[in-house]
This record gives C-alpha cells, structure tokens and sequence, in this order.
C-alpha cells in the first residue's frame, strides 16, 4: 500500500467532494453585496444570496444557475441593510429576532441564523430546481430515491411528511440532491433541533429543514453549508466526510487499533448473537471445527451470561465476546425484567428523566423510565461498578445498547437537569472512557459518535416504520419466547412487501455511511435482523456487505450451528481476507454500471479491494445474476461468490 502524508490526503478528499481551498480566481473569499443580494465565492462559482427571502442560487463557473435553496417558509419580514466586514456578510430580520452571516468556508456557502428569542425556521427549502434527479438520505448506510418514484411519494412508504430528527432519524447530519451533471450537498452541523421532512410537491421529493431556537436547549445558532459537487450519488457524503477532517471530527479505524490492539480482531470477523446452549464452550469448539476463524459474540443483558470458561474459549479461538448492556432503562429493581434495568440507591425512580411537566419519562417498550444520563454522570462509581461486575467474565469487547443512536433528551428534573446538547456529551463521555478499555460498538451509531466506537449494529440498516408494524405482529414475527432462543430472532419471516422495498431494495441503496466512516466504524444490520431472520433478502444481504466491505451479523446456538454452520464458515472464509485487507481503508469509489442501478461497484483505499457485485437477474459481462467479484490488489483474478446458489 502506498502511503501519503495526512495533508496529501486531506488534499484528495476535497478534491473528491468537489471543494477547493481556492474559494475564487484571485484567492478572495469576500462577498459582495449587489442590491438585495449578496454573492459568495464558492468552489465551482459562487452563491447568490437573496437577503429578501433567504433564497439560494448556485452560479457555475460555465455560467449555469442552480436553484439550491427556496426562501423560508412564511417569509422572515423586512431585512436590515447588509454589512461585509472581512469575508463575513451579515444582516437581520428585525421581525423575527434573527440575524444572518454568511461565508465562505472550505470552498462551501456557510450560513449562520441566530435566533434572539425561542423561535423555529423552517429552510433551506430544497430540491425545487426543475433539473433535480435524485435525493440521497443517510438513512442507514443510504438512500438514493429518484425524486418522480411514485413509491417514495405515496404514504405507503411512511417517508413523505415524517420529520426526520437529524441526530436519531438519520445516522449523518446531511442530505443531497442531483441535478443533471451536477449535485448539491447540505450539512446541518448544528443538528441537535434540526429536522428534516421530505415532502411530494408535484409528484416530485422535496426536502424542507426545519430548526428550533431555544435558550433552554442551546440551539439558538442554527448553520447550515451548501456545496456544489459532481452527480455522483455519494458526493454529499464525500462532502461530509471532508467536513469531519476539516473539523478534527474523524478518527481512523487504524488509529483506534493503534490505542488498543483488541479491536484488530474484529477485521475479518462476523458478529453473532448466542443464545441458550450457543454460550458455552462446546459451541465455541464447533465453530472452530467449522473454521470461523473470526468472530464478534455477544450475549442479551439476561440472568445466563457466558461464563468466564466460556469466554476464555473464546479468547483462546482469537474471538472477542462480551455482553449487550444498557445504561437508558431503570425499573423497580423488585419487579425489573433483565439485570440492566436494576440499579443501585435510588436511581429507581428519582434518575428518571423528567419531562417540562414533571413527570418520568415511559421506558421503551412501556417498560419503567428512561435513565438520565446527567444523574448518572453525578456518580461516576455507579457505572464503574457496573462495568466492573458484567465483564467479571473476562469479557474482551463490550456493546452499549442505544447510547450512540441519538435518541436524545431534555431532563426537567431540578436534581439533575440537562438538556439534548448535555445528554450528548454525556454518552460521549462515558462511551469514551469504555473505549479505551474494549472494543466498543452501540446501536445504529451517528457519526456524532464515530470517533469513540470500534463498530455499530444496526447503522447499516435503512429503518423503515413498516419494519416497526411487522415486529408487532407476533404470529409472523415471533416473540420473546422460549429464553433460550428467542422467536423474535429465530423465526423466518417474510417483510410485508412495501417495507422489503423500502430497506432492501438495492436500485435505492448507495452507501453513504460506507463512504464517509467505513475507515473508522464497522457497520452492520440490527441485531433483530440476523442474517437468516428474513430469507427472501439474503441474497441481497451477503452481496450488500461483500460489496460495502462490511460483516454479516447473525444470532446462533448450536442448531444454528448445525444447520447454517457449513454455508457461515463459506461466508465467512470469503468475508475474512477482504475484510483483513480493507478493513481500515477508505471507500474511495462508488458507481452504479447499469442503467437499472442493479450492478454495483466499489473500491477501497489505492486498489486495495475492488468489489462488483450483480444484484440483477441478468448476467453483467462474465458476472451472474446473484453474484459478486472481488479483487485484491494481490489477486491476478477476482474472487467470486454467489451466495444464493
């Protein structure tokens, strides 16, 4: 592998994303005000301003005007007269208690809205321009949704008018659209109060955020960046991922590895769930037996973890192993269903996060009281014992169930408030201090916490809320039952055709994730979702994660064993040097190569993995239908696999 200096890097990525530190053609960034408008300089033209409604049109340097941004929505009143002070423009809505800035910021237009008063915005308006193709949302790894899909538009896919919290109901704080030859990227740095809704106007996917100003939350500077790119359908992750090096916020997989060792053997490794008889030694031998030669296992927060006999097998295999815990969840320790909702003193019930009425805030599943993490940062001993008593075992990886998905909270308690900005910080503390003693992943990771985990389970996964209806229906689904292995996980079942459509259809997928962070968090489904949880996917699955690089996630006992284990050994045999090669590199291309988006291409790094993978029906060049290629810069010919044969 040929290496480069951080700054050669730096270099290439906003070349890639489109930017460059060249803001115009004499180097000045300086707006200029023309009228009711105020031009900035920008990487590729400049931005057109209007004062009068905080409209935005992008000026190509060929000439081409690009409508990036619509006025506010319900107009923001007169403006006050704009003042260019350096490279900063400003002005006021006097109506409204906001004021403006406006510049250029890493070759991107930055706009900055501070607010007086408690107050909600709703722009930038986007997608309105008429040569607009393509959305592309970070839900899960990533969407591409032709902007005329009739699918998309229609209430059956629960997309259009769902505000999308931009810390919870997308794992990255940015969106982008193409138009034509070219594309448009959004970041919302300022995330915490920031939604997005994605609306059908005219049959046509439009996408409108929304930010609400509060002194109580912190947010009242709301900013916004906007950068003209290439039509690729991962440029606004490019951009994004720019931005996170631009601002120190990106850490590398290598480097994680370099502070701690462990977590160099999750490359090559599949994660498994284990249940019932799966959690002992006997389970660990057949999986060597198979020749796994990798694996990440872990085990529910219930009354039978695996025992220290079982984990050492484990670590004697070269596997991690250790537990799903939680930290969001306090019940009555009498009555509390596993051992992670019990906590010591009087946590139960005075930690539980209160509501601007006073009262506790319900638990997921109906089950207690959602667990503040200010009343648990008051006493840092609680979480050190806690730590200390579940990886007694030895346990050599741990996973911390929700801390990282960006489920937020405002605590009104008077013995321990916080608001959404301090319950960040705080899981970013103490996910921190557990990283620097295991491999620690969390839930559908926003890239917020990317710096501080080694994987996620879950961001992976597109959610849609027809996947949440499909789980309740226990007869197709299954339940909770029996303990030892739990329906819910081993049952097959077949989605409902529009939520199948909307998380598996891969003319939709693109990795965006993969994009920006695949060099620095492992990225897999939800535990709920296991490989052979839903059959009719598999196939997609397998090539999905040959193709992003990134491992299966299963739930096992020793009948899975016995009767998947043979075709997980092939998987994972496949997986293995790929992923040992990879692993730590960068997702540096993605293209569609064919006109049905069904044939995919990835690289990583400067050659080191090239994957085509053919989720058609269709031969494509030598590749059949249902198959992937692989290649090493080692190889002299691709790898192949066809999963579903």
């Amino acid at each position: 592998m040929r290496r480069r200096s951080i700054g050669a890097t730096l270099t290439t990525v906003l070349l890639i994303a489109g930017l460059t530190a060249c803001d115009s053609d004499d180097g000045s960034a300086r707006p200029e005000q023309r009228g009711n408008h105020v031009l900035v300089p920008i990487a590729g033209g400049q931005a057109d301003v209007d004062t009068t409604s905080l409209s935005i049109i992008g000026v190509t340097g060929d000439g081409a005007r690009i409508a990036i941004s619509d006025g506010a929505v319900g107009g923001l009143g007169a403006a006050g007269p704009v003042r260019i002070t350096g490279e900063l423009a400003t002005w006021t809505y006097p109506d409204k208690g906001l004021t403006v800035s406006a510049d250029s910021a890493d070759g991107r237009l930055r706009v900055t809205v501070h607010s007086d008063r408690d107050e909600r915005l709703a722009w930038p308006v986007t997608g309105t321009d008429p040569t607009t193709t393509a959305l592309q949302l970070p839900r899960g790894e990533g969407l591409s949704l032709p902007v005329g899909d009739a699918f998309w538009s229609s209430p059956g896919a629960t997309l259009i008018d769902n505000p999308l919290d931009l810390t919870s109901g997308l794992t990255m704080p940015f969106w982008g659209y193409r138009l034509g030859e070219r594309g448009v990227s959004y970041l919302a740095p300022s995330d915490i109060g920031t939604t997005l809704t994605v609306t059908s106007t005219d049959g046509k996917l439009r996408a409108t955020a929304a930010h609400e100003f509060a002194a109580r939350a912190d947010t009242r500077d709301y900013t916004v960046t906007f950068a003209i790119t290439d039509a690729s359908p991962v440029a606004a992750a490019k951009d994004y991922r720019a931005w996170l090096m631009q601002h120190g916020q990106f850490r590398s997989l290598a480097d994680k590895i370099r502070t701690n060792p462990p977590i160099s053997q999750l490359l090559g490794a599949f994660h498994a769930y284990l249940w019932g008889d799966g959690r002992t030694s006997e389970a660990i031998r057949k999986m060597q037996d198979l020749g796994l030669s990798r694996m990440w296992l872990g085990y529910d927060a219930g009354d039978d973890p695996m025992t220290r006999d079982a984990i050492d097998a484990a670590k004697r295999a070269g596997y991690l192993a250790g537990p799903y815990d939680s930290y969001a969840n306090a019940q009555d320790p009498a009555t509390a269903d596993n051992p992670s909702s019990r906590w010591p003193g009087q946590l139960w019930p005075n930690g539980c996060v209160h509501d601007a009425d006073g009262k506790p805030e319900t638990g997921f599943g109906d089950r207690g009281c959602y667990l503040s993490s200010q009343a648990l940062a008051q006493d840092p001993r609680v979480l050190d014992d806690r730590y200390a008593n579940i990886t007694a075992n030895g346990a050599n990886t741990y996973f911390l169930d929700v801390d990282a998905a960006g489920e937020l909270f405002d605590d009104y308690s008077p013995d321990h408030p916080m608001n959404q900005q301090q319950d960040r910080g705080n899981r970013l503390a103490r996910m921190r201090k557990l990283s620097g003693k295991q491999a620690l992943g969390s839930e559908s990771a926003g890239a917020w916490a990317s710096t501080v985990l080694a994987y996620s389970h879950g961001s992976q996964t597109p959610v849609s809320d027809l996947l949440w209806k499909a789980e309740r229906d226990k007869e197709t689904w299954g339940g909770w039952s029996p303990a030892r292995a739990p329906r819910t996980f081993f049952q097959p079942a077949e989605l409902p055709a529009a939520a199948a459509k909307a998380m598996f259809d891969p003319a939709y997928r693109v990795p965006l994730y993969e994009t920006v962070l695949h060099d620095s968090v492992i990225n897999l489904d939800r535990w709920e979702l296991p490989y052979y949880k839903l059959p009719q996917q598999q196939t997609m699955r397998a090539l999905t994660a040959i193709l992003n690089n990134t491992p299966l996630n299963l739930v096992l006992d020793q009948e899975q064993l016995a009767t998947h284990g043979p075709e997980i050994a092939l998987l994972q045999k496949y997986f293995a040097p790929l992923h040992e090669a990879a692993g730590t590199a960068q997702m540096t291309g993605f293209q569609w190569l064919t006109e049905d988006h069904l044939v995919q291409r990835t690289t990583f790094g400067d050659g080191e993995l090239t994957v085509t993978a053919n989720f058609g029906t269709q031969t494509y060049g030598d590749l059949p239908a249902g198959c992937v290629d692989a290649k090493l810069a080692t190889d002299s010919t691709p790898r192949r696999l066809c999963p579903g044969k």
